[in-house]
């Protein structure tokens, strides 16, 4: 009897193994995931295991040569990853400057509805303050009231984009530079004024504006006015980025129904000038935050002397980071427990669905790891060696034969003794 229930415990042991092992682990000899991913084959989804990479100096190589992997590639993982965040395509490129649908022509202020125009007729100050002096005060105080929307002074383009002026009717103001206005007003006002001399300004921008939102300090509401605002001066009127949250790489630009991404890490570190674009009238100026580029580690690490086994999540610093950088801000694997043969890289992200593996039991295999770029979501896993498996299995199983043991003896070591023959 005591024999069959040794036997029998063994060779539970033996077939469940893997079930009595707590935690995670990778089979010992595979060479493909234990799970079936949905992959793309002619443009269709399949289910399909997939195949485990090695991280070795011919895979290196090959991610070298892609452009696409380096920290500014047009189509790196990190540089597009708020179309995997928001559920939608935007469009590629930036949004193309047409002349009769924006804010500034050639450089020129667009007059709109609601702005406030200064009109000066020289030695005829009836034309000039046809509402007297203090008028002609409040006009010209409305340019610092830009918190005001109620300023009065100077005449205010209709709804309509026209104004009224004396002598000269109304005048169409809406889509023109003020020269176009001064030359109209100048060619109507000659038949009753000789030797015309006025002005035209805008004394009050009211009626274009644009929004600026998302990691930004000071987000909010920008007016347009004489000088084209672009996406750098908007950030920076808006108190600038939020270098904790913001993401550079992931900026996005709303203009009429249609979504597109603007990249200002490409200017600030590449030189790209075409990110910094002029924003035109109903503009949406979104600066994503950096949540959506972390980096997981699991398994048998350090995590700076805490304790083995936690895990780790990371963010990407400007959406980079090499495999190395990420081991490192896990504190390392546990030198203890850890099977430095077995660190694996799970990618399910944007790309194609990938398992990598990298044999670090030589040191200098983090040589290879040092040029292994990581993308968002990726998962780091690193495994326990085979000997601590083990002794998790005796561990799981000792109080049962601990228990057994104080029931009847059954599984207690007894010495040989003599069996009497019949």
């Amino acid at each position: 009897m005591p024999q069959k229930a040794l036997s029998t415990l063994l060779t539970m042991i033996c077939l469940s193994g893997c079930t009595l092992i707590p935690g995670q682990h990778m089979s010992q000899f595979t060479n493909e995931s234990s799970v079936e991913m949905p992959v793309s084959e002619n443009t269709d989804a399949i289910l399909n295991k997939l195949n485990i990479q090695n991280i070795d100096a011919a895979l290196i190589i090959k991610l070298e040569k892609n452009i696409n992997n380096r920290s500014l590639g047009a189509d790196n993982a990190a540089n597009n990853y708020f179309e995997y965040r928001i559920g939608s395509t935007p469009v590629k490129g930036l949004p193309i400057t047409e002349k009769n649908d924006q804010s500034q022509s050639d450089g020129y202020y667009l007059v709109g509805s609601r702005d406030i125009l200064l009109i000066t007729v020289w030695d005829h100050p009836e034309l000039t303050t046809p509402l007297g002096q203090q008028a002609l005060n409040n006009a010209t105080g409305a340019v610092n009231n830009t918190s005001s929307g109620g300023a009065t002074g100077g005449t205010v383009v209709g709804e309509n984009g026209a104004f009224y002026f004396p002598y000269a009717g109304s005048i169409k103001a809406a889509g023109r530079t003020v020269e176009d206005i001064r030359t109209e007003l100048t060619e109507k006002l000659s038949k009753y004024i000789l030797n015309v001399q006025l002005d035209v300004r805008v004394n009050y921008y009211r009626s274009q504006r644009v929004y600026v939102v998302g990691e930004v300090n000071q987000p909010g509401i920008q007016t347009l006015k004489d000088i084209p605002l672009t996406v750098l001066e908007a950030i920076n009127n808006a108190g600038g980025i939020n270098n904790q949250t913001a993401d550079l790489r992931n900026i996005t630009l709303t203009r009429n129904g249609k979504t597109y991404g603007i990249n200002l890490l490409a200017l600030y570190e590449g030189g790209d000038i075409s990110q910094n674009i002029s924003l035109k009238q109903g503009d949406v100026l979104n600066v994503a935050d950096n949540q959506f580029n972390k980096i997981f580690i699991f398994g048998e690490t350090t995590i700076g002397g805490t304790g083995s086994g936690r895990t780790r999540t990371v963010l990407m610093n400007k959406g980079r980071m090499t495999l190395v950088e990420g081991l490192s801000e896990a504190g390392g694997f546990d030198q203890t427990t850890a099977d430095a043969a077995r660190i694996f890289v799970f990618r399910g992200g944007l790309n194609k669905p990938s398992i990598f593996h990298l044999d670090a039991k030589s040191p200098d295999a983090l040589l290879l790891a040092d040029h292994f770029p990581l993308e968002p979501h990726d998962i780091i896993f690193i495994d326990r060696t085979e000997g601590i498996r083990w002794n998790q299995i005796i561990a799981q199983i000792q109080p049962t034969i601990t228990l057994m043991n104080s029931l009847n003896g059954a599984l207690a070591p007894q010495p040989f003794t003599n069996i009497p023959v019949n």
